[in-house]
């Protein structure tokens, strides 16, 4: 609000603002999600309430409160808040804010609080011409940024500042969030008579992706462009949210059938070698909102038990796109995890490992135990001799086939491993039915 602008001119700009802002929190009970960091107790909470805060960067995806955060830390320090967006100002804007800030440390002893949206997009230099004044106290930083920190920033500026990851908000988030709004007079869509019907609900707090700004948006919308019914009611069907928030519902509870089934649909999938099925499902998962790390660990898992010897570069490349699917997240990890599903669909199948490990776990756990051979124990420390403990073991690799036919478990043990004769496990196969022949030929 200027000087000059009446209340009734501040509260007609205020309502031309969009839902988002003008639903911005107005205290600390309001904020909500980040529980981790923002519940009563924890220690940013603590800090900002005692206003003992140090520099900080709040790194998260959008939409989840980092600048709402900073905007309430602004009103209750007694720092002079200031405010830059790294995509639009340079060194001279920065030194500039940097330069009035030392004339207010100098003259009444008043602290800045700076808050840089996009931090990330400040070069090494830029970042730079922040350090003596963060050591020095005159100006207290908050930096919002969407990139990861430890690769984005320089390391003397994350030394200087405490580091607050922002969640995702969860769905019963965004849900609080979509009630307030509704009900909201003064700030909200609470002078028009709404009914958001369930089902919808449920639509935006899934597509919004933890989003808040987007799923409010995507309210406004809804409300200002819908007609209201014979009762004067606005009425918000998964279609009009549809619509407006411009992604098609599909039929996915993340807590329910339709999630256990499209996982297991997936994963029936690749075992059973049929790539575009599999692809189909990996998008509708994607597509609803499912965890990218709950599905690479089910193609992970899919790569050793269905796939296994028979091609062990599966697992490798599973193994691959979950550490891609971490470090990228979405959109950009569906094509590591496309690539892997694609791989293990195609793959010779051979689930002889899995059975393996089942009946050698059966065994055990019924109680069927094997001694281990006195030739196969340890050895190396004194007296273990006398005891006959590793006496009679022979290395296998001083023999010229590295295999020296000696007893590892018992002379009847069972054969867990049953290698198939597909893919690279044909290989494996001939090498262990040779080697159990010669087993089986001193015995």
């Amino acid at each position: 609000m200027d000087l000059f602008d009446s209340p009734k001119q501040a509260t007609q700009q205020h309502k031309l603002l969009p839902l988002a802002a003008r639903m911005r929190p107005q205290n600390l009970d309001e904020f909500v999600g980040q529980l981790h960091l923002m519940a009563p107790g924890k220690i940013l909470r603590r800090a900002i309430e005692s206003d003992r805060l140090s520099s900080l960067i709040l790194y998260g995806p959008p939409g989840v409160g980092k600048t709402t955060l900073a905007r309430l830390i602004a009103e209750r320090t007694n720092a002079v808040y200031e405010t830059l967006n790294a995509t639009a100002s340079g060194v001279t804007q920065l030194r500039d804010v940097i330069q009035k800030a030392q004339q207010r440390a100098r003259l009444n002893g008043q602290r800045t609080l700076l808050f840089i949206d996009e931090i990330h997009r400040f070069n090494r230099s830029q970042q730079d011409v922040l350090i003596p004044d963060l050591e020095e106290g005159t100006v207290l930083l908050i930096g919002a940024t969407t990139a990861n920190p430890s690769f984005a920033l320089v390391p003397a500026l994350l030394s200087r500042s405490l580091v607050c990851e922002f969640q995702p908000l969860k769905a019963e988030d965004i849900r609080t969030l979509m009630h307030r709004a509704l009900s909201e007079e003064e700030r909200g869509l609470g002078q028009h008579k709404t009914l958001l019907q369930e089902d919808a609900l449920d639509h935006l707090t899934q597509v919004c992706d933890g989003d808040a700004r987007r799923a409010l948006n995507a309210l406004e919308v809804a409300v200002l462009t819908t007609e209201s019914n014979a009762e004067g009611v606005i009425e918000l069907t998964l279609q009009v949210v549809e619509e407006s928030i411009q992604r098609k519902a599909v039929v996915y509870d993340q807590a329910g059938d339709a999630h256990y089934d499209t996982a297991s649909a997936f994963i029936k999938s690749m075992r059973g070698s049929d790539p575009d099925a599999a692809l189909y499902w990996l998008a509708k998962m994607l597509y609803a909102g499912e965890d990218p790390r709950f599905i690479a660990r089910r193609v992970m898992i899919c790569a050793s038990e269905d796939v296994g010897n028979a091609d062990p570069r599966a697992l490798m490349i599973a193994v691959a796109a979950m550490q891609a699917t971490e470090f990228t997240g979405m959109p950009e990890c569906r094509i590591p995890l496309a690539q892997a599903v694609t791989y293990i669909a195609t793959s010779p199948k051979s689930n002889a490992s899995y059975m393996g490990i089942n009946q050698a776990m059966a065994d055990v756990e019924s109680g069927r135990t094997f001694p281990v051979p006195e030739a196969l124990k340890d050895g190396h420390y004194k007296g273990a001799k006398k005891m006959g403990h590793g006496v009679g073991y022979e290395y296998a690799h001083n023999s010229a086939e590295h295999f020296i036919p000696q007893t590892y478990l018992a002379k009847d043990k069972p054969e867990y491993y049953t290698p198939t004769g597909l893919g690279y496990e044909k290989h494996i196969k001939e090498r262990l039915d040779h080697w159990r022949a010669l087993q089986k030929a001193v015995q």
